[in-house]
């Protein structure tokens, strides 16, 4: 029987866990380890400089006081006595679009398992309000199915997956390989001044919009597309090692 582990960073209430979790269930034995409060934008981090307490809230379903990362550490490294067959980590609440990915602790949950040695994807659902999960639901069920045959398309990838905001799978135009967008935001940091009359600051800021990129990720889910995009653990920007090469006599002269 195949094991999945779910994860996400909304926490292990969130309502798209639940339905990740329902829609995958007819395809094997799923388990649930997510963190027991949200998570968001916590990206890859891991939790070294305390322990972190497991709760089992039902069967086959545990709560972290961690991140997503930890989350999937724990269950691969510990917490499972088996390797899971597969990873899905949502459905996230809001897009996981362009920059996002390396904000998200929901892409980045994919990522450590990756790192792992598990094949694994992302799914988010790129809207905030009157959200119906059962779209993104059914893709993922059906994502799963694919990778379960033909596993990642390379070594060290995996999946990103954005889907729009509809009422219906009728109303989505179809499936995008898309590439990762650009962003642009706004002011980053709300300073106030609490009631004791010391500066705290938020950060965030308004979005201001996003550059136009071709078959990138956000024009595609605007699109009413459902965006898959191949991320890959591999950082290096390769047509850079060639530039370096020109500063290599006088980086060498220290």
């Amino acid at each position: 029987m195949r094991r999945i582990l779910v994860t996400n960073d909304d926490g292990i209430y969130a309502e798209g866990l639940r339905c990740l979790a329902e829609s995958l269930e007819e395809l094997g034995e799923v388990w649930i380890v997510a963190p027991d409060r949200e998570q968001s934008a916590s990206s890859h981090a891991i939790t070294l400089h305390r322990p972190l307490r497991v709760t089992e809230v039902d069967e086959r379903t545990f709560a972290v006081d961690g991140t997503p990362a930890d989350c999937v550490n724990i269950a691969v490294n510990g917490l499972l006595k088996f390797r899971p067959d597969l990873v899905a980590s949502g459905i996230n609440r809001g897009g996981n679009l362009g920059d996002d990915v390396t904000y998200s602790g929901t892409v980045s949950a994919a990522m450590e398992a990756t790192l792992l040695g598990i094949p694994a994807f992302s799914i988010s659902l790129a809207g905030r309000e009157n959200l119906n999960y059962t779209p993104a639901g059914q893709f993922a069920r059906r994502l799963a199915e694919i990778v379960f045959r033909h596993g990642m398309p390379s070594e060290g990838v995996f999946l990103n997956v954005n889907v729009p905001p509809v009422s219906s799978v009728s109303e989505i135009k179809g499936v995008a390989f898309t590439v990762q967008g650009r962003r642009k935001y706004g002011e980053a940091i709300v300073e106030k001044v609490d009631p004791r009359g010391r500066k705290y600051y938020w950060i965030g800021g308004d979005e201001l919009g996003f550059e136009y990129i071709e078959n990138s990720d956000i024009v595609m889910v605007l699109r009413r597309y459902i965006s898959v995009t191949p991320l890959h653990l591999d950082l290096t920007h390769r047509e850079s090692l060639r530039i370096l090469e020109d500063w290599k006599n006088e980086l060498e002269k220290f």
